[in-house]
Order: C-alpha cells, then sequence, then structure tokens
C-alpha cells in the first residue's frame, strides 16, 4: 500500500485529495494545523522545519500534495510578508525535506501566476507568467522555489541515486461541498440567499460581471492529483516528465453568469443584487485578472483525463434541486 500526505488536509481542496486517495487504497494522511483528527489528520506547522522532517520521517509518504498555502488575494495583500513565509518559504522547505527523502511532491499553484490582460488566454504551462497581485506573486515564487530545491538536491544526489521530481499543478478558482467562507464561489450561493432578506430600501448586493472564471470542483482536482501521483511513481518513469501541469473546467462564466445559474437551479429571484463592471480603482487594493484561462494541453499528452463536472449538474445535485 502506496501512503500520500496531504498538507492543508482540513481545507477546501485538502479535504478532497485525502478522500481520493483514501478511496484508490491508499493510505492517506492529512495534515492540519488546528483541525486535527489523528490518525487520519495529524498536526503540522507548515512553517517548522523541524516540524516537516518529523511528519515526514513518520509518515515516509510516497507522494505528498502541498495543498496548504493563504489563497485569498485580499490577505496576501494585507500581510505579504505572512502570504510570503507560508507559500515561498515554508515550500521551499517542505521541497528539500521531501526530495532528499525520495519524495514525490505535488504543489499546487493557482491561475493568478499570469496576468490575465484581455486577449493572452488560453495559457500554457510556457507562457511568461506576470502575476496582477501579491498572491499570484507568492505562489508563483513558490513554484520556483519548490522546483529550484528539488534541482539542487536532485543535483547534489543526495536522495538515494533515483530521480525525484516535484510537480507543480496549477488550478483556477475552486468550489465544492465546504463553508462559504472556504471559496469564492461558495460565497456567491450565501449571497443569494442574504439578498432574499433585504428591503427594497437597502443597497443591492453588486457581483462582478467582468473578469472570465472557469470554476472547478474539488473532486476533480483530487482525481487529477492522484492520477498525476500513479504515472510519476511508476518504476521508471520519472525522467522527461513535464514540471509543470495545468487543470481547470471550461465552464467559463462571470461571477454574475455564476449567480444567475445558481439563481436559476434554486428558483429565486436576483431583484436585490445586479452585476457592474470594476473601475481600475479597485475597492480592496487587489487587481484581479480579467481571463487566465489555462490550457490543459499536457495532461492530455500524459493521457490524464482532463473532464469535469459541469458546473450546473454538480449544484443541481448538491443543492438538491431538480428542476428543468
Amino acid at each position: 500500500m502506496k501512503t500520500a500526505l496531504i498538507t492543508g488536509a482540513s481545507g477546501l481542496l485538502g479535504r478532497k485529495v485525502v478522500e481520493a486517495f483514501d478511496r484508490d487504497g491508499w493510505k492517506a494522511v492529512g495534515t492540519g494545523l488546528t483541525r486535527v483528527n489523528p490518525p487520519a489528520i495529524v498536526k503540522l506547522d507548515i512553517l517548522s522545519k523541524g516540524d516537516v522532517e518529523r511528519v515526514l520521517d513518520e509518515v515516509k509518504p510516497d507522494v505528498v500534495v502541498h495543498c496548504a498555502a493563504n489563497r485569498f488575494p485580499d490577505s496576501c495583500t494585507s500581510d505579504p510578508d505572512a502570504a510570503r513565509a507560508l507559500n515561498v518559504t515554508a515550500s521551499s522547505g517542505l521541497a528539500t525535506a521531501t526530495s532528499s527523502r525520495g519524495i514525490f511532491l505535488i504543489y499546487i499553484s493557482t491561475d493568478y501566476v499570469f496576468s490575465g490582460a484581455p486577449g493572452e488566454a488560453p495559457y500554457t504551462p510556457t507562457s511568461k507568467p506576470d502575476p496582477p497581485n501579491v498572491y499570484g506573486q507568492t505562489k508563483l515564487d513558490g513554484e520556483k522555489a519548490v522546483l529550484e530545491a528539488t534541482n539542487k538536491i536532485t543535483a547534489q544526489g543526495t536522495h538515494g541515486g533515483s530521480p525525484v521530481l516535484s510537480v507543480v499543478l496549477r488550478v483556477p478558482i475552486l468550489y465544492g461541498s465546504c463553508e462559504p467562507s472556504e471559496s469564492a464561489v461558495n460565497i456567491l450561493m450565501k449571497q443569494i440567499w442574504s439578498s432574499q432578506e433585504l428591503s427594497p430600501t437597502y443597497p443591492k448586493i453588486k457581483v462582478d460581471d467582468y473578469a472570465q472564471r472557469f470554476p472547478t470542483n474539488t473532486q476533480d482536482v483530487a482525481r487529477v492529483c492522484l492520477d498525476i501521483s500513479k504515472l510519476y511513481l511508476e518504476p521508471g518513469n520519472k525522467k522527461d516528465l513535464p514540471t509543470i501541469l495545468q487543470f481547470s473546467s471550461e465552464d467559463k462564466m462571470t461571477k454574475w453568469e455564476i449567480v444567475q445559474e445558481l439563481a436559476d437551479i434554486l428558483g429565486l429571484p436576483l431583484e436585490n443584487m445586479e452585476s457592474f463592471k470594476p473601475t481600475e480603482d479597485h475597492q480592496d487594493g487587489v487587481k484581479r485578472p480579467y481571463d487566465c484561462h489555462l490550457d490543459t494541453g499536457a495532461l492530455k499528452e500524459l493521457g490524464i483525463d482532463v473532464g469535469t463536472v459541469g458546473f450546473r449538474t454538480w449544484w443541481r445535485r448538491e443543492l438538491g434541486a431538480f428542476r428543468h
């Protein structure tokens, strides 16, 4: 039985990654800092080098899927030092520790490493990154730090003699079964319900109808993480495999279009909500890209299924709504 260690296992994506590996017959061990439930989820301070090494030596995983991150753009902007510590420094230390032990690492990154300027998408793994905000910059720096740390260990030959890979997996905005605060998509559902209670005299809830999003389900991302792990861990299959991969659904919609879709599923009116086109003066100080559509061709070439559950199909099932 192979073993997978998933950082941030109590979070939006981490929970589903644990489930995917567990269903496939792996020993799946998650890590968390506050939401801990041994032996399924063990305590790990990802910022502590000693803590990381201890957990790796105790669990002895074949693969680590690194989901733990500060993935909220406004939070990264308000405290860039804390964002860098988690998204860059901790990721680099983890990559050094996994590579030196011959452990395969998947680093979850973001489409926000690209500028998202109109006319540039879709982006391939070799497209030039140009992050529009602190979040995207720290995740890009985390990518570089992980790959550099791995390459350094590999060059030193201190990992047992076999090639060791760390892979970057870029993904877009995610949604799934979770608390609303965990996903920008799920938050929109909460806003729809809140709007039903608003008095007509209150200002309408404004929703962005500019930026193009590609909401992707966490179950699909988890399956891809599993498939990557199985492929990259095959004996003699580690050379000449790409180190940067991208996964995304093809469900293209703005946040306002997401709201319209969800409201239609539930049969709820939107009188107290309205669309808007943001100006250059970003209210929270965070510049967000227009379109960061990720090309998934590299995964297809590896024979990995890039199919996704349909947005409307998943939400109808989740909400128990079967309207036509």
